[in-house]
């Protein structure tokens, strides 16, 4: 998931995408502990979407402070 697309997102949307991104990781993990997965890669990119929606998240909150 893009930047950019994350932008168009609402906020509510962007709690629920993290949610689900941070059980698709628990369940990645959990996979992958149980037998190695095809692409691991999979990990690292599930973590980096959490990461920029979080971000993304923060900004707004302090832009809405600010305001």
């Amino acid at each position: 998931m893009k930047t950019s697309e994350i932008k168009e997102l609402s906020t509510k949307e962007i709690i629920e995408r993290i949610q689900t991104e941070q059980e698709h990781l628990v369940r990645l993990r959990l996979n992958h502990a149980v037998s190695p997965l095809d692409n691991p890669m999979k990990l690292t990119e599930s973590k980096r979407n959490v990461a920029r929606l979080k971000t993304i998240l923060r900004n707004r909150e302090l832009n809405e402070k600010k305001n």
